[in-house]
């Protein structure tokens, strides 16, 4: 059952199973990151994440596109510079808030990922695309270099492209993206729906606990210099050992059984 946003329904939250579908719901603007669609994803995540009985988060968007970037209609509407460091401010937040979850973000992309919603794909811990998606960081043909989308581009793919991207905000086809490494893969639009799935299936099938800390751990580690990175990823390793889904992993694994974990 779809649980619409209590305000504006700016962002449809489904549960199905262990997964939370979340839709952006603006498909006549192509669901623009406006400051109430930021405010919306943002609490939607939120709440979300803290369900324990969700353990995946699928983030997709309603109509032809998945997310336009920014609402340039509201930008030009409220021309004040405190306007703006809000708003890239609420931006960034709800970026921030995507690698801080629990569960994986997996991106559904069926369409159009332009400017802030490039980053957003970039700032999932997974994205699968459809093979008609298309990508774009395309602020500077409106005269604004994509300067926050740049974060996130950069530490998906190699400098050199994702600076075209940011230099001629010319779009790049799925194919492309996977090649790059802004998404994990793409699929025919008809089997979309199923790869996910799948994927989600795969996740599900892994104890909570362990890809909790791990995902922590994935992103904490990867801003560190090599030492101080192994220092942090061997004690979070030892914690995980200490766990009763590892314990059962590994004698499972010596017994030539199938794990049976706790959730």
């Amino acid at each position: 059952m779809a649980e619409a946003d209590l305000k504006n329904d700016l962002v449809l939250v489904d549960r199905r199973g262990a997964v939370a579908h979340l839709t952006l719901n603006r498909p006549e603007q192509y669901n623009p990151l406006s400051f109430a669609m930021i405010r919306a994803l943002g609490a939607a995540l939120q709440e979300v994440g803290k369900d324990p009985a969700v353990r995946v988060i699928v983030l997709g968007g309603a109509g032809k596109a998945f997310c336009a970037g920014h609402d340039l209609g509201e930008m030009v509407a409220r021309p004040e510079r405190a306007f703006y460091e809000e708003l890239f401010a609420a931006c960034s937040d709800l970026m921030m808030a995507l690698p801080a979850l629990p569960q994986p973000v997996i991106a559904r992309v069926h369409g159009t990922a332009a400017a802030a919603g490039c980053q957003l794909v970039g700032m999932c811990d997974l994205a699968i695309a459809s093979d008609k998606a298309r990508f774009a960081v395309s602020g500077i043909a409106y005269g604004l270099f994509c300067s926050t989308p740049s974060v996130a581009l950069v530490r998906n793919m190699p400098r050199k492209p994702a600076m075209e991207m940011l230099l001629t905000g010319e779009f790049i086809d799925a194919a492309t993206a996977t090649t790059l490494g802004l998404v994990n893969r793409a699929v025919p639009a008809d089997r979309l729906d199923d790869e996910i799935a799948a994927l989600c299936a795969k996740i599900i099938s892994k104890p909570a606990i362990s890809i909790a800390r791990g995902k922590e751990l994935f992103y904490a580690q990867s801003e560190q210099p090599i030492k101080a990175a192994y220092r942090l990823a061997e004690q979070v390793m030892a914690d995980n050992m200490m766990d009763a889904e590892a314990r059962e992993g590994f004698c499972a694994f010596l017994e030539k059984r199938p794990p049976s974990w706790r959730q």
